[in-house]
């Protein structure tokens, strides 16, 4: 098992060096030729091509499965509904914070001579269409299978949300087909990896391009956007979720990442929120919550809590109108939000997948900037361990959040933990999903009744 997990940490770390040296290479390539560099344009083409081929798919099958996540947790009641309504809640707010440090900055507003390319063709189609009933009426596909060939990204958000709520409703009949969608998922996920090992030469084409038409602007444009992305993701982590658990459970946000500093540094090494799963599920019950609360919580929150990835999207999207010198209005920005609030869920365990999810929505919204995801390609890997760590905070933070409002965590032993005065057993974790065996927490469901099996499950 630990041959695998080093394997994929070796082959990630390999994708992290490539895409580097490509961007290095783009970089003077764009400078020292400039007529070459837009030359290789096409590359930054064909890679965004080949994400947006897996826009539909991704988007189903993770909503899909999202919302069967969501029944899966409302059948414990009072703690899965509140955890829902907190983390769409949270969500949200990530989102506003993206969308008004990305106005304020206004990323990539130094590359407004940058040109789309060939995303004029969907500006065309896009000027084509006709208004509001036409927009209304083009959601509704002309079959079910279609809405997934036909390129449109609502038509396969629609038909993802009515699949999710006709499996939803058939209750336990419904489980093979989510099982089945499952594998789908994890097909549609293992071929967007492979394409990612194609990003090095996207990006190596797109920046090349955008170096050549702009010069040293284009570089000082995306380090702008990434430095100011990592700033805005540790405000939010340490003012906006720092001041909430302050306020709520009396935990300082300080002590909480000191005791996940284990789990920070697997994400780093990993570049996803998803190894670290497993340690969070352990420590968060090593810290006084419920088993209860920890296993509807935690789970979920690894599909439905993307604070990390909400930030990313919002400043991504800005970014990227700015660069092509077609900014966003106002209401683009927020139909833009409301669609990331819901296409985003399910994107934040695989890697990619919040590439297609951007994708997905500037091509809903603005088909003409979808070229301009080129640009990002280039430090989206620069990007990802910030989005996974913010993720990954968010989700710890909701537990304790939501164990002290269902009052399922024993605060006296989260502080004691917290303070060192009850170490984490790192011999008894060992990808053990439920941690070491605590005493507290397994007296009290100890009685062998009907309501104690539910809440193990």
């Amino acid at each position: 098992m630990s041959t695998t997990s080093a394997r994929k940490r070796d082959h990630t770390h390999w994708l992290y060096i490539a895409v580097i040296i490509a961007v290095l290479a783009g970089i003077l390539v764009g400078r020292l030729a400039p007529e070459f560099g837009q030359s290789l344009a096409p590359l930054g083409t064909l890679f965004v091509n080949l994400i947006k081929m897996m826009i539909a798919p991704v988007i189903f099958c993770t909503i899909v499965l999202g919302i069967g996540s969501v029944r899966a947790a409302a059948t414990v009641g009072k703690v899965g509904g509140l955890a829902i309504v907190y983390f769409l809640a949270m969500s949200t707010a990530a989102l506003g914070i993206g969308l008004v440090v990305g106005n304020l900055i206004e990323p990539g507003s130094g590359l407004g001579e940058a040109k789309p390319g060939a995303g004029a063709k969907y500006a065309e189609q896009a000027h084509g269409a006709g208004g509001t009933w036409d927009f209304i009426q083009n959601i509704v596909p002309t079959t079910l299978v279609s809405s997934l060939t036909a390129g449109s990204v609502l038509q396969a958000l629609f038909v993802a949300l009515l699949v999710g709520f006709a499996v939803q409703a058939m209750g336990a009949a419904g489980e093979p087909i989510l099982r089945a969608v499952s594998l789908g998922q994890q097909l549609v996920f293992r071929i967007l990896s492979m394409i990612l090992w194609l990003a090095p030469i996207g990006a190596f084409g797109a920046i090349a391009n955008v170096v050549g038409r702009t010069g040293w602007s284009a570089v000082v444009e995306l380090a702008t956007l990434m430095i100011a992305f990592y700033l805005t993701c540790l405000v939010f982590v340490f003012g906006v979720l720092g001041a909430v658990l302050r306020i709520v459970s009396g935990v300082s946000i300080l002590k909480l990442c000191r005791y996940l500093a284990r789990e920070y540094l697997l994400i780093v090494a990993t570049s996803s929120s998803e190894s670290a799963l497993p340690r969070l599920i352990a420590k968060m019950e090593h810290a006084g919550v419920e088993k209860t609360t920890v296993g509807v919580v935690v789970p979920t929150g690894y599909s439905f809590n993307l604070d990390g990835t909400a930030i990313y999207l919002t400043m991504a999207s800005i970014f990227i109108a700015d660069a092509l010198g077609q900014p966003l209005s106002l209401g683009e920005q927020i139909g833009l939000l409301l669609f990331m609030i819901i296409a985003s869920k399910g994107a934040a365990g695989v890697t990619g997948a919040g590439l297609a999810t951007l994708a997905g929505g500037l091509q809903s919204h603005r088909p003409e900037l979808l070229d301009g995801v080129g640009l990002i390609v280039g430090i989206d890997r620069f990007m990802s361990e910030a989005r996974a760590l913010t993720n990954f905070s968010g989700n710890a933070v909701a537990t304790l959040l939501i164990g002290t409002w269902t009052k399922t965590v024993d605060a006296d032993r989260t502080r004691r933990v917290l303070d060192r005065e009850l170490p984490f057993d790192e011999e008894t974790m060992v990808d053990d999903d439920h941690g070491a065996p605590e005493p507290k927490l397994e007296t009290e469901p100890k009685p062998v009744t009907e309501p104690a099996t539910i809440a193990v499950q």
